[in-house]
């Protein structure tokens, strides 16, 4: 709890005990009821001509509300099954919908071969699936037979939401997260535009997204937001053969082996282009069959497009693209890119979770959205680190539109470097590395969004600007154009660094853009289109252009050549948006009802309190022009318990401006007894305690230059840190001015995460928060009870470092610590108790001086404290 002081001081007691029964009541509320789903096997037809019958293994939740409600199917990604979906489906189910979730044909127990979302067989899978939620009791409907429904999925699972939106007209919202547009061009990416038969084959994903389907199939997992789970572990599912049912124990042939569960022209396309490195017109052909290029003008319902900044397998290209078919029919959009992906990173679910439960209560259940709420436009930004545990801190800006990749303004940087040859090996070995598909996910990911990447010497040419005079932010797809020189064609990779003076290049997002090019002695220009990013750079960091001719995860050329790569123009331009911004997002109006109440009550006490004080002048404690300018002198202080004992006796010292200064003393010694009469929490018995030459009592206006917190922090869990410290504040009824709360945090180093929820917090990042809150209105005076309570060796230093800056700035601050060796390192002074009295008192190297030094070493704090309490180890 802190305490500016006296009557304020109850006021605020009785408001954050409010608050923190509040903060209880939030953690405790019933979550609703746990929903749980049935399973069922619900049998569809599909194919070309309509006459193949396949079992679709399902599980239907019912709405925990009750009566009928919207449906939304889920849709799980490669590799995956039902069981992917299960903890998201209970969650949907609770707040009001029904759900159904199923196992595309060819994975988990489901029958049928994988056709990757074809028009003809998976897209045919979820009509057949949107006709039974139309018979369903639960089921909301628009018409008979017309369900009111909504589809989400991630990866394969939001191909198959834009492929049926298309296909069926009774699909009213749809949100697909890192999906693909065009899964040709995913596949045969090539950034000089010419499209996938010019493109560069992306032989390392493409081989875990055809492998994975080779033999078994996890019955859960999926190659989704989080990684690789469903493609690296194998866990009990069924096979298929090549009429659709399931293995029966023969053994299986080579085909079978190589196809698994895919269609046989799908397989074969697949083994085409894997040998040759070359997409073919069949090859494309069937791959746009399965995507939402293929149906330009048909996506028409709400769509809601998420895809992650980590992704080499589907970049942010593909939401632009999507999300530009789908305004094109004037149907809302809002694109948001988050920090994960098919490469890991963070995989934020329960904003994922929030921001497409928000979606489907919008478009399926009509609630209602305030005025400037839009967000068509979300980034998950890099925040800083979270200065108690040391992890990033993500941030989401918005704006109200989205600009696109060429961003909604240009800027650009001029590029400098000469001409350079660059070799491709033979063999193609070995490789520049960028992004190994799939190695963030497996190992956790990199929250911070960007990795370092490894440019073979001999193979890249670099061109790179000036240390930048100012920040950029660069959001959306820079540009470049070379001149590639030589003969034949070449098969090249282009990226942009962020270089530092004294760090190894940072590749974002670990992205690279493939091309192909025909080069001439004449030179041939290309304008290449870089990867998109969202990415600060700092000023006096270098942007640099790097183009090689090897990449770890795709197809290049086995014949060695040599080539040479210049400018063909000076400039880099940036894409950016400054519309972008940090919203000051609110929490909903039944979680400051309570917040409220608090305030209404403190404001009570506070406005008797003065009327009392106004009263009764001769209340007023006289003021000692002595000590008018020092902090704190205690004399004769004394307290008694109830009993009779002493918890202070007779305890006389005095705390100069800038100390630190430690209040030492074993369990029993007096110190909270001592600090809470410090605080005119309590009444002394006997003594007097003058703050800045005043008495303390009850109410006295000098203790407003006093800040404290003690037996702990108590936040409301469900507001930001922000939020947290100005209701604080409001309750303490002084004018908002006067917090001056920019200063205290600046301070304290909380940084970024002071707008993110509490409940996110480490301990270390609440004893912060609870130390800012005791720093508001800066006052002179400031009391800790165990600040580094629960706090690691890490987060202890930086703790230190804060103490000391706030009492360098002409302040002084006292620390409660049993903590021996971190007073000792902290403390300018110490005061030792014991036992209700006072036992030493004085500078700290004093202190340790007058200790004779044990094995030869210099004494310590702990020695010196155990002989002056008359306690020996």
């Amino acid at each position: 709890m802190t305490f500016p002081g006296g009557r304020r001081a109850l006021a605020i007691v009785v408001t954050l005990v409010i608050l923190m029964a509040g903060g209880v009541a939030w953690a405790l509320w019933p979550s609703g009821p746990v929903v749980k789903g049935r399973d069922l096997v619900i049998p569809v037809v599909d194919g070309p001509a309509g006459d193949q019958h396949v079992d679709l293994d399902a599980t239907f939740y019912p709405p925990a509300s009750g009566g009928r409600a919207p449906a939304v199917l889920l849709a799980h990604g490669f590799g995956g099954s039902k069981e992917s979906m299960r903890e998201q489906a209970g969650r949907l189910a609770a707040q009001g919908y029904a759900v159904l979730t199923w196992s595309a044909r060819g994975f988990g127990r489901s029958t049928g071969q994988i056709a990757l979302n074809s028009p003809d067989y998976e897209v045919k899978d979820v009509r057949g699936l949107i006709d039974w939620l139309a018979k369903r009791p639960e089921v909301r409907l628009d018409a008979p037979g017309d369900p009111r429904v909504g589809i989400a999925g991630g990866s394969y699972g939001g191909a198959i939401a834009l492929m049926a939106a298309a296909y069926d007209s009774r699909v009213d919202a749809v949100v697909p997260q890192i999906t693909w547009y065009d899964l040709a061009d995913a596949l045969f990416p090539d950034a000089s535009g010419k499209g996938p038969l010019n493109g560069v084959f992306k032989k390392m994903w493409a081989g875990i997204f055809f492998s994975a389907a080779a033999d078994r199939l996890a019955p859960d997992g999926g190659l989704g937001a989080g990684g690789l789970a469903g493609l690296t572990g194998a866990a009990a599912g069924s096979g298929g053969d090549a009429s659709g049912g399931r293995v029966t124990g023969r053994t299986p042939g080579i085909e079978q082996v190589q196809c698994g569960r895919f269609l046989p022209q799908i397989c074969e396309m697949y083994q085409k282009v894997a040998e040759t490195g070359r997409a073919t017109k069949e090859a494309v052909d069937l791959l746009r069959r399965s995507s939402p290029i293929s149906v330009p003008g048909r996506i028409k319902v709400p769509t809601l497009l998420i895809q992650g900044q980590r992704d080499s397998l589907f970049p942010l290209s593909h939401a632009d693209a999507n999300a530009r078919a789908v305004a094109a029919t004037g149907a809302p959009v809002e694109v948001a890119w988050f920090n994960g992906g098919h490469d890991g990173g963070d995989g934020e679910a329960d904003w994922l979770s929030d921001r497409t439960t928000g979606w489907f209560d919008r478009y399926l259940k009509g609630s209602s959205v305030a005025e400037g709420d839009s967000t068509a436009f979300t980034v998950t930004r890099d925040g800083g680190r979270d200065p108690g545990t040391r992890r990033p801190v993500l941030l989401h800006a918005t704006a109200d539109r989205y600009p696109g990749l060429p961003g909604g303004e240009r800027t650009t940087v001029a590029l400098n470097g000469p001409q350079q040859p660059i070799a491709n090996p033979a063999g193609g070995s070995p490789s520049s590395i960028s992004a190994v598909p799939g190695l963030g996910g497996l190992l956790g990911g990199n929250s911070g969004g960007a990795s370092i990447a490894l440019d073979m010497p001999g193979q890249a040419a670099a061109f790179e600007s000036a240390p930048l005079a100012r920040p950029a932010q660069v959001t959306g797809s820079p540009t470049v154009t070379i001149r590639v020189y030589g003969t034949g064609e070449a098969t090249l990779f282009a990226k942009l660094y962020d270089v530092s003076g004294g760090s190894l290049p940072v590749l974002p997002s670990s992205l690279v853009s493939p091309l192909r090019v025909t080069a001439s002695e004449a030179g041939t220009p290309v304008t290449v289109t870089l990867p998109a990013i969202d990415r600060r750079f700092d000023a006096g960091h270098r942007m640099r252009v790097v183009v090689s001719t090897t990449d770890l995860g795709y197809a290049t050329p086995a014949a060695p050549a040599v080539y040479r790569v210049a400018l063909e123009s000076p400039t880099l331009e940036l894409p950016g948006d400054a519309a972008l911004r940090t919203p000051a997002t609110g929490p909903a109006w039944w979680t400051w009802a309570m917040p409220l109440a608090a305030i209404a009550v403190a404001a009570v006490l506070l406005l008797t309190g003065r009327a009392r004080r106004g009263g009764d002048a001769g209340d007023d404690p006289a003021v000692d022009a002595e000590s008018a300018d020092v902090p704190l002198v205690i004399s004769g202080l004394g307290k008694r318990y109830r009993n009779g004992e002493r918890a202070v006796d007779g305890l006389s010292f005095r705390v100069e401006k800038g100390q630190v200064l430690g209040l030492l003393g074993p369990n029993g010694a007096g110190k909270t007894t001592t600090m809470r009469m410090l605080m005119g929490l309590i009444h002394p018995d006997e003594g007097e305690i003058r703050i800045f030459g005043t008495r303390v009592r009850p109410g006295a206006p000098v203790l407003s230059r006093l800040g404290s917190f003690v037996e702990g922090p108590g936040f409301l869990p469900h507001l930001s840190g922000r939020a947290n410290l100005e209701l604080y504040w409001q309750a303490t009824g002084r004018p908002p001015q006067d917090a001056r709360m920019e200063e205290a945090l600046e301070i304290a180093g909380l940084g970024a995460a002071l707008e993110r929820a509490v409940r996110t917090y480490s301990q270390g990042m609440r004893q912060r928060l609870a130390i800012a809150q005791a720093m508001l209105g800066l006052p002179d005076l400031l009391v800790l009870d165990e600040p580094t309570n629960g706090l690691d060796p890490p987060q202890i230093a930086e703790m230190r470092r804060v103490l000391k800056a706030y009492a360098e700035r002409g302040r002084t601050v006292i620390v409660s610590s049993h903590l021996l060796a971190e007073v000792e390192q902290t403390c300018t002074h110490v005061v030792v108790m014991h036992r209700g009295r006072l036992v030493s008192a004085g500078p700290v190297g004093d202190l340790l001086g007058t200790a004779p030094a044990a094995n030869g070493a210099g004494p310590r704090l702990e020695d010196v404290f155990l002989d002056l309490i008359g306690e020996s180890r």
